[in-house]
């Protein structure tokens, strides 16, 4: 049975003076962390329904990514700086510590967030509303685990960060 780790985020949020659309997850999979890059597991759509949007072909080094998030102001990082965590499960986060976005608002652009998934949603809802009051809109999750909704679905939801 997988045990409780109480781990820290060690990468830093994606993002530049010209973002303008920040995607917050929940915290770093076992995946994304063993790669040290935002959405690492192969089978997590988010570089997928990214590409999609923006009509490129899916970037698979962490230098592509990056470019790709920049050329179209778009931030990426996570509510969470640390907590304590079965593997990858959202469902077992406890021990929030969340991460302060408002260097990220307060010295760039950004006028709209975005929650991949709704566990982002809540965790966001729950600890960085009440200090940033900046409102959150929520998309379906690109995890693996949400299997309900097909790549072409989740395409046309997020169409809305562009």
């Amino acid at each position: 049975m997988e045990e409780y780790k109480n781990i820290t985020h060690t990468f830093a949020p994606v993002w530049n003076k010209d973002s303008k659309v920040l995607v917050l997850g929940t915290f770093p999979s076992v995946k994304s962390r063993e790669n040290n890059f935002y959405y690492g597991h192969p089978n997590n759509r988010f570089w997928k329904v990214i590409a999609a949007l923006i009509g490129c072909e899916i970037p698979v080094t962490i230098e592509h990514k990056k470019k790709l998030l920049f050329s179209n102001n778009i931030a990426i990082w996570d509510v969470i700086e640390s907590c304590s965590i079965k593997g990858s499960s959202d469902a077992s986060i406890k021990n929030v510590v969340a991460n302060d976005i408002m260097p990220l608002l307060n010295n760039s652009h950004i006028s709209r967030i975005y929650a991949n998934g709704t566990k982002a949603y809540e965790l966001y809802m729950k600890y960085s509303y009440p200090y940033t009051k900046h409102d959150i809109i929520k998309l379906p999750s690109t995890s693996p685990a949400n299997a309900v909704y097909t790549l072409n679905r989740l395409i046309e939801s997020w169409s809305v960060i562009l």
